[in-house]
């Protein structure tokens, strides 16, 4: 199966006055469509850097990055910019949610500002969110959403534009462990149903252990 996410030779070096960080060393590494690759390592090791740099909100020093069979490493921040919103999905640590809008309307955002109609957004959004356990929820404000309600939001925004592939950088890293099996096991089957290609950033082996296959980052380079 061809790789929907390939990742050739990323290096990645940080300039501090006089000083050089080197953070990511050669890392190539692929993700085919319907499969989820685990990406383990300590704090510090670069895999949230690793993150930004496939999902093309940061540019790296050196290598490639290939979606879907086209390069991007130096294409133009507009190009990047509408790959992002059409092709890539993702979840972070932390929810990021708009606090003034309702989980229906954070979720529906991004498929309108793709130019769906306020309506199909909002029919799309529904269902997303009837999917994550949430249709009695549209209406709620973060503020008024549990930690992983939260979270089940993000992850329900993140596939509003039915990406390509999805990133997770510690999704349920602020969650009670409980909590966080719950919303790890609906994230990795609803990616599963899509078929999307899944790079999902985590330290905790148990999470690890549900995905396809597992990487280790350390030092900056997959061992």
């Amino acid at each position: 199966m061809s790789a929907v996410l390939d990742i050739q030779g990323i290096s990645k070096t940080y300039r501090q006055g006089t000083r050089r960080l080197e953070v990511l060393h050669d890392v190539s590494l692929s993700v085919s469509a319907g499969e989820i690759v685990g990406l383990m390592g300590q704090s510090g090791a670069g895999k949230s850097t690793l993150l930004h740099i496939a999902g093309l909100l940061e540019r790296p020093s050196d290598g490639e990055i290939v979606i879907a069979g086209r390069a991007y490493a130096g294409s133009s921040e507009r190009d990047r910019t509408k790959v992002r919103l059409a092709h890539l999905g993702f979840v972070y640590q932390f929810h990021h949610l708009l606090p003034e809008f309702t989980a229906l309307e954070n979720v529906a955002m991004p498929l309108i500002i793709a130019g769906s109609s306020t309506h199909d957004a909002n029919k799309r959004a529904s269902s997303l969110l009837d999917r994550m356990g949430l249709s009695e929820r549209l209406d709620h404000r973060p503020a008024q959403l549990s930690g992983g309600e939260q979270q089940r939001v993000a992850i329900a925004r993140a596939l509003a534009n039915k990406p390509d592939v999805l990133f997770a950088d510690e999704p349920t890293g602020n969650l009670d462990e409980a909590t966080a099996d719950r919303v790890m096991v609906l994230l990795l089957d609803v990616v599963r149903e899509q078929g999307l290609a899944a790079l999902v950033a985590t330290h905790n082996p148990g999470l690890a252990h549900r995905m396809d296959r597992t990487l280790t980052l350390k030092e900056g380079r997959i061992i």
